[in-house]
């Protein structure tokens, strides 16, 4: 038996997945500047994150978070720092193309942090993991069941949508080659704009 509405769950994790929210800038602007095969890792980062918050809003948290805006406020914060220090740093790395390969200093575990960093401490599934995600369980039935379901749904989708994302980036490669700095000035761009949208309109 499929969860509460799970078409419109599918719909909903769907449109939050293109939607280029600050997991796919970076995973767009990684893929420019290291290629698809690490972004990987980031996608990796990422799930893991998403797998947490979801575990711990089902089975330990519950309501914690919707009581309790102070954590959302920390984690809004920390997200903000962390996004303009990724701002930062992909605006002073350089594509791929231009890079010998020996000069690819990052490690498949500093991937790893940064996509789990940004999905862990991103306001936007602090949202959705308390206040959405528990909407489609029916916790008068087969919990675990429900779970498996929705949660492996959302981060094979996630996790596809990722890799897409940076499958994509590498067919504009030879166009960023010619502009080796446009993409990460943009992408840092964006990531600072989105770190001020986060600062004035999440508030708890």
């Amino acid at each position: 038996m499929l969860p509460l509405d799970f078409i419109l769950y599918l719909q909903i994790i769907i449109f939050l997945f293109i939607t280029p929210g600050t997991p796919r800038v970076v995973i767009i602007s990684y893929s420019m500047n290291y290629g698809v095969g690490k972004c990987v890792w980031s996608a990796l980062g990422d799930i893991t994150a998403n797998f947490i918050q979801a575990t711990l809003v089902i089975f330990v948290i519950g309501s914690f978070f919707a009581e309790n805006s102070t954590i959302l406020n920390i984690f809004k914060w920390i997200g903000v720092v962390y996004i303009l220090y990724l701002a930062y740093d992909i605006y002073k790395s350089r594509p791929k193309t231009i890079l010998n390969e020996g000069e690819i200093k990052k490690s498949n575990l500093s991937f790893f942090r940064d996509g789990f960093l940004v999905a862990g401490t991103s306001p936007k599934a602090w949202m959705f993991f308390p206040f959405i995600f528990p909407q489609f369980i029916d916790f008068n039935s087969n919990l675990v069941f429900q779970f498996a379901i929705l949660i492996s749904t959302y981060i094979v989708l996630d996790f596809l949508s990722l890799i897409g994302y940076a499958m994509l980036a590498q067919k504009l490669i030879k166009w960023i080659t010619a502009n080796p700095k446009t993409i990460n000035t943009i992408s840092a761009s964006v990531l600072v704009f989105i770190a001020l949208i986060i600062t004035v309109s999440q508030q708890y």
